[in-house]
């Protein structure tokens, strides 16, 4: 039996994988690609690695779990987990079952994109969700904020920091309350409240808002704030619990679930959605998991024979 089954191969998942394999723990890494962040040219924030590709920077990850023998990568989805009380098995697709002591759950979550004609062909270059990501890049030019809620108008605000020109087109769906609608009026944030008809520009930078009225608002980028949902069922299957506000899986300090022997990291667990953060968080839900392997083993008297065999 392994000691650790992963679910997920991003930031969380293989940062995690890294350190159990210098543990000598014995784990395995479901990746079934498709991350939250594909779209985007470039990731940002992460020391020594600032402006990195996704692509790159996971294949760097992979590429350096290669000396670990203990830790097997495999590209395929899990369809489902089983068990508890430490003890796990998780089924794939194509039929094929493992079986682990514990389990950590880096599944990520999925971002529900503006239903927007055009917003796909900009998505991830000159349309954004994450200013801490990617308003740099953006600095001093004329930038529109999709959607009118509280999310939005305080990314709105934030916005201000990159750029004097910050307008808020609502879409004709004006859903600030009165004190926020002053408080960016306040700050110099512009309303538009009518239908957006398409996003428009030249292969993927974005040009101008066309407006349904036939107007339309010149812009070099958009940002959003985009509603979200787990991108996998597991957690939910095990039982976990999950925050009311933003519908994270729940997690003690050390990436414990509430059922024992499931972890959690990255964004299916915590709000703040940076890569440099996931990984940081897939580091510590590691070695919680090796101390409590530990703790286990040696209250059987069972360190020096789960150590030995690590090192087979």
């Amino acid at each position: 039996m392994l000691d650790v089954i992963i679910v997920g191969g991003g930031p969380a998942g293989l940062s995690a994988a890294l350190v159990l394999g210098r543990c000598r723990r014995r784990a395995i890494v479901f990746d079934a690609g498709h991350p939250r962040n594909e779209a985007s040219h470039a990731l940002h924030g992460y020391l020594t690695r600032d402006g990195i590709s996704p692509a790159e920077f996971l294949a760097i990850g992979r590429e350096q779990l290669a000396p670990y023998d203990t830790i097997e990568l495999r590209h395929v989805k899990v369809l489902d987990v089983e068990g508890g009380d430490c003890r796990f098995t998780a089924t794939v697709e194509g039929g094929e079952r493992f079986s682990a002591r514990m389990l950590l759950l880096a599944t990520g979550l999925v971002d529900e994109l503006p239903q927007v004609e055009g917003f796909r062909q900009f998505y991830g270059v000159t349309a954004h969700s994450c200013p801490y990501c990617d308003a740099w890049e953006h600095r001093d030019q004329p930038l529109a904020v999709l959607r009118c809620n509280k999310e939005a108008a305080d990314l709105a605000l934030e916005l201000l920091l990159w750029s004097k020109d910050v307008i808020l087109c609502t879409d004709g769906a004006l859903e600030c309350d009165p004190d926020v609608l002053a408080c960016m009026k306040r700050n110099g944030v512009r309303v538009i409240d009518r239908p957006i008809a398409r996003l428009e520009g030249s292969g993927n930078r974005l040009e101008r808002i066309r407006f349904r009225d036939g107007s339309e608002l010149a812009r070099a980028a958009l940002f959003f704030s985009p509603g979200q949902h787990q991108r996998s069922h597991l957690a939910e299957q095990l039982g976990c619990g999950f925050c009311q506000d933003d519908g994270c899986v729940q997690c003690g300090e050390n990436a414990a679930t509430s059922v024992p022997g499931v972890y959690a990291a990255g964004n299916a667990s915590r709000g703040v959605q940076l890569v440099i953060a996931a990984a940081a968080e897939g580091m510590q839900a590691a070695f919680a998991i090796n101390t409590a392997l530990l703790e286990a083993d040696a209250a059987r008297g069972e360190v020096l024979e789960t150590a030995v065999a690590g090192a087979k």
